[in-house]
């Protein structure tokens, strides 16, 4: 399944999001965004809002799985899930497959009875369904002074049963997907990709067969970047550089983080940065991969293609 290059967009104001009003519906092509609730939700115990969501877990062509929103929708990887610190999501899982599988996220919190293992007896058997709450946190100061980090990052969900108590079948075939958490007032991206490093694969797929992701120059795009499976790799993405903080972005001359166009990551690692599409470098179409050279030689690299406004791309005899 080719990520029609679209990518997630966001039909709410950056400002409306920074100061807390309600986000509309995001219209998804492959990646699903789950936007703020409305303002009559109950606040969490958390001070943000409380969110309600259902994911379902079907088959998909060739042995693969996939999470989705709705029946017959799944995808990989499976919708993105968007969250404010201070939120808590309750997530009724539905299980359409023939077998036992589950929910599991990194990044948050959450109880034993929402862990999403056979180990803490949080899997759904096939045909049931079965509510998992997540929650998050603004950063706080301990009774011993100490700070405690928010939950603000990018993270990842994911089956945890299928094939092993440890969900590796189900992360082959396709059972995992991404999570954002922001903090308030954090800047918001036109559109989010997703890029999951699946073994020797991007989102299950290997070249020519990877996501294309389009943008029109000077958009702010956001990449999130996850890895699964039993091998280390280095994402790399022509043209573009971002900052190694929480977000991409840099903060000023004064920010001692380091300016990166290339990042190492091994299994379970998520990271995600913002950047202006075409900036300093114009439209064009540009190469991610993995830049471990024998990766990318089997496949795993994909084109981000940077249009003007028009829609056209500099040297392509084939507007797109």
């Amino acid at each position: 399944m080719t990520d029609s290059g679209v990518g997630t967009r966001r039909l709410f104001s950056r400002r409306s999001f920074a100061t807390g009003a309600a986000a509309a519906a995001v219209v998804p092509a492959v990646l699903g965004t789950i936007a703020a609730a409305p303002k009559d939700k109950p606040a969490s115990s958390g001070g943000g809002e409380v969110r309600n969501l259902t994911l379902y877990m079907e088959k998909l062509p060739n042995g693969e799985m996939g999470y989705g929103l709705h029946p017959g929708q799944a995808t990989i990887p499976g919708p993105l899930i968007e969250l404010t610190e201070g939120d808590t999501m309750n997530i009724e899982v539905v299980n359409n497959l023939d077998v036992a599988a589950s929910l599991h996220v990194h990044g948050l919190d959450y109880d034993t009875a929402s862990d999403g293992t056979r180990m803490n007896d949080s899997v759904v058997q096939p045909g049931a369904r079965r509510t998992y709450v997540w929650r998050t946190h603004a950063p706080s100061r301990r009774h011993d002074g100490t700070w405690e980090a928010g939950s603000a990052g990018y993270w990842h969900y994911h089956d945890h049963n299928v094939g092993t108590e440890h969900g590796t079948d189900g992360i082959r075939k396709g059972l995992y997907g991404p999570v954002v958490v922001r903090r308030k007032g954090d800047v918001l991206p036109d559109k989010t990709f997703t890029v999951v490093f699946n073994n020797m694969t991007i989102n299950n797929r290997t070249a020519p067969d990877t996501p294309t992701f389009k943008a029109v120059r000077d958009e702010r795009v956001e990449f999130l970047v996850i890895t699964h499976g039993d091998f280390f790799h280095t994402f790399h993405v022509h043209g573009h550089r971002w900052t190694d903080n929480r977000t991409g972005i840099w903060q000023g001359p004064q920010d001692v983080s380091q300016v990166i166009d290339t990042r190492t990551t091994g299994p379970a690692d998520s990271f995600g940065f913002q950047v202006i599409a075409g900036e300093r470098v114009g439209a064009g179409a540009w190469m991610y991969h993995c830049h471990v050279q024998s990766h990318s030689d089997m496949g795993m690299s994909g084109v981000f293609v940077v249009t003007e406004a028009d829609g056209t791309v500099p040297g392509d005899p084939h507007p797109m």
